[in-house]
């Protein structure tokens, strides 16, 4: 491998020849062979957008030379749109403060503004990666603040409209079959009927609430602790900097971002990321729900509940010729549990263990699960909209069959007849092996055509204006 020679405050190192990067990073590739886990698209983009508005505030300041400044914000927009993402080597599992991607950061920004400038890639001159790309920066403010932005960016971008389309295809559904009555189930047995559609619609709702829960999860992510410096006190940081380059930051972004209120709070400790990721563990929650149910509802399809259908994605059994799993809802039960694993570390990371005094020291690992959940939760709310809860279809047979033979039909009977009688409806009902409407006939408690009135099941889906007292008759 062809190298070349780049120094840094401990010395020399050698460096591969085409790389942007310098010693510092080389230095990190070395001493944290850990996982081969590396930043994503949005966190490096977050990256070179922050570098990008400081170099713009720096030159508004009159602190960097122009000509310095459309070389770094050249080079920091290629960051921003993917260019150099192959330039971005140290492992996740590295200094707690993630120095190291910030100088992996400067240093590929000053890299290739260097290249730019005399046709040689690396080194120190005409951009330096500390003294001119980390102008008024520090690591303990910048790795935060790509934290903040990359995730709210990211919520807004993609898993926000991800839950939006699946409460939309949900909705669809619910309004399509609204006429089908089916059995309701409570604690896994027989309960009250329920029309499809209703059942649906809270699946629906459940969505359509997570994705009002992610723009809470985007609030509480607004406060950007950029200007702190090295432990709050904006040391080495003009005043207004932090306030123009965050206003540029939101511009460019789209999100309301502001300076933190307290720098102090905004760089010792981590609570705003710990309330977004609770906040995406609740969605994987929400998500479970509506996964589980659907596969219940739609097994068998003979033997079991198989009031609903979904989608045949793929053969289901290398042993078993026609068998067809519901896999798209175990994709989304298994990102929903990396989802609340991710947020247990998130959790962890954020606690005293990880935020001591003046500063977090988990910062990568933060940054690296939250934005791993968006991701998951995002493509799998997605592809499970589309490849599944689409194509889902009713067996009104089978809906209709399950009503009638409930043991639960007797409940709208109490009314008219008692608590008492209509358990004794319901007992005799089971024994006997006959329907509830068999049993209640036999008996001649009320006349065909009320019995048929207080058995309808589609009355039994709302509330009844004419209902008479509990006890009554």
């Amino acid at each position: 491998m062809n190298v070349r020679s780049e120094r840094d405050s401990m010395g020399q190192m050698q460096v591969p020849a085409d790389a942007y990067y310098g010693a510092q990073t080389a230095r990190a590739v070395e001493n944290f062979p850990i996982s081969g886990l590396r930043f994503g698209r949005q966190f490096i983009a977050a990256m070179g957008l922050v570098k990008w508005a400081a170099a713009q505030v720096n030159l508004d300041l009159r602190l960097l030379d122009e000509q310095r400044v459309k070389l770094i914000q050249q080079a920091a927009e290629e960051v921003m749109t993917g260019k150099l993402d192959d330039q971005f080597v140290v492992d996740i599992f590295q200094t707690g403060s993630g120095t190291s991607t910030n100088m992996n950061a400067n240093e590929v920004i000053a890299g290739r503004a260097n290249e730019i400038a005399t046709g040689r890639r690396g080194g120190r001159e005409p951009v330096h990666p500390n003294d001119h790309v980390n102008m008024q920066q520090s690591s303990n403010d910048v790795i935060p603040t790509a934290m903040h932005v990359s995730a709210a960016v990211a919520m807004r971008q993609s898993l926000r409209p991800a839950l939006e389309h699946l409460a939309g295809v949900l909705d669809e559904k619910a309004r399509r079959f609204d006429d089908i009555v089916k059995i309701g189930r409570t604690h896994l047995q027989d309960a009250t009927p329920i029309r499809v559609g209703q059942e649906l619609s809270g699946y629906a709702h459940q969505a359509r609430l997570g994705a009002m829960r992610v723009e809470t999860a985007i609030r509480a992510l607004r406060e950007l602790p950029l200007g702190g410096t090295a432990v709050g006190t904006g040391i080495n940081s003009h005043p207004e900097f932090a306030r123009r380059a965050i206003a540029l930051i939101a511009q460019k972004s789209g999100i309301e971002f502001v300076e933190a209120q307290n720098h102090f709070e905004a760089q010792a400790a981590k609570d705003g990321i710990v309330e977004a990721s609770g906040q995406l563990r609740t969605i994987a929650i929400s998500l479970t729900k509506i996964a589980n149910d659907i596969r219940w509802l739609a097994s068998g399809p003979r033997c079991g509940l198989g009031e609903l259908s979904i989608p045949a994605t793929q053969p289901g059994s290398s042993i078993m010729p026609g068998k067809v799993n519901p896999v798209m809802c175990e994709m989304l039960l298994m990102a929903a549990a990396q989802t609340i694993g991710n947020d247990a570390v998130v959790a962890f990371a954020g606690s005293g263990l990880g935020s001591t005094f003046e500063l977090n020291v988990m910062m990568p690992v933060m940054a690296h699960n939250i934005l791993q959940s968006i991701e998951l939760l995002s493509r799998a709310a997605r592809v499970f909209a589309d490849r599944c809860a689409a194509g889902i279809d009713v067996n009104r047979q089978r809906c209709q069959e399950l009503v009638e033979q409930s043991l639960a039909m007797c409940t709208s009977l109490a009314p008219k007849i008692g608590y008492d009688k209509a358990a004794e409806i319901a007992k005799e009902s089971f024994k006997s092996g006959r329907t509830v409407r068999e049993v209640a006939r036999e008996m001649r408690l009320m006349s065909e055509e009320e019995l048929q009135r207080l058995l309808d099941p589609a009355r039994m889906t709302q509330p009844q204006a004419d209902m008479v007292g509990s006890g009554g008759g």
